[in-house]
């Protein structure tokens, strides 16, 4: 019995054509980068030339729009979602496969060199797509951090470890390994971040800088 739990777990039935065109849909999709295209629009200069030098919704705020980087996070988040709920009407496979290439097309956009953002926004929005209330999960593991560190990477990076443990205790086993794979790479890009939190010298929820 559990030789065959572990089989399904990893067992893949969506048809190599399938799993290509929900993966290139995904992709596609997910490497569209809002906040670029956004602070050009609004006249503000290119977003890879300041902060960071990312072009997600954290470096958008350093423009001074909110309102901008409020619609980045929002776009960012809802490109995963359309991923992985446009792709399930073919089945859940086709769903997990195009959410985790948008997932990757955000990070590494063709279009920018493969430059693109951490994922934090799109990794919620690819949740929301497949197991909705997953998000509340998302979103009460981190205000808790919030509130205890005050560090807005902090809460996002475990809530980031949280979600997969849950998902796969929760019986949704492929999902939850898709979602264990991304938390690595959000990990990963994560890591300047992680060495200031280290250091001491990550900006807390509020500072300025």
């Amino acid at each position: 019995m559990g030789r065959k739990c572990v089989s399904d777990l990893f067992s893949w039935s969506l048809g190599p054509v399938p799993t290509g065109i929900s993966l290139l849909f995904g992709y596609l999709l997910g490497s569209i980068p809002f906040g670029l295209i956004l602070t050009r629009m609004a006249g503000l200069g290119d977003v890879r030339k300041i902060g960071s030098g990312n072009i997600g919704a954290t470096n958008v705020l350093r423009t001074g729009n909110r309102k901008l980087a409020a619609a980045t996070l929002l776009l960012d988040a809802l490109k995963g979602t359309a991923a992985a709920a446009i792709a399930s009407r073919w089945g859940i496979e086709a769903g997990i496969a195009a959410g985790f290439a948008a997932f990757l097309g955000h990070l590494y956009p063709v279009w920018l060199g493969f430059k693109g953002g951490k994922g934090i926004a799109t990794y919620i929005g690819v949740l929301l797509g497949l197991v909705p209330i997953m998000v509340l999960l998302f979103g009460a593991v981190w205000l808790a951090m919030a509130k205890i560190s005050r560090y807005s990477s902090l809460s996002a990076l475990v809530a980031t470890l949280v979600v997969p443990v849950v998902l796969l205790v929760s019986g949704y086993g492929k999902i939850g390994l898709v979602f264990a794979v991304m938390t690595l790479i959000t990990w990963i890009k994560h890591r300047a971040n992680i060495q200031r939190l280290l250091a001491g010298t990550e900006s807390r929820i509020g500072e300025k800088g």
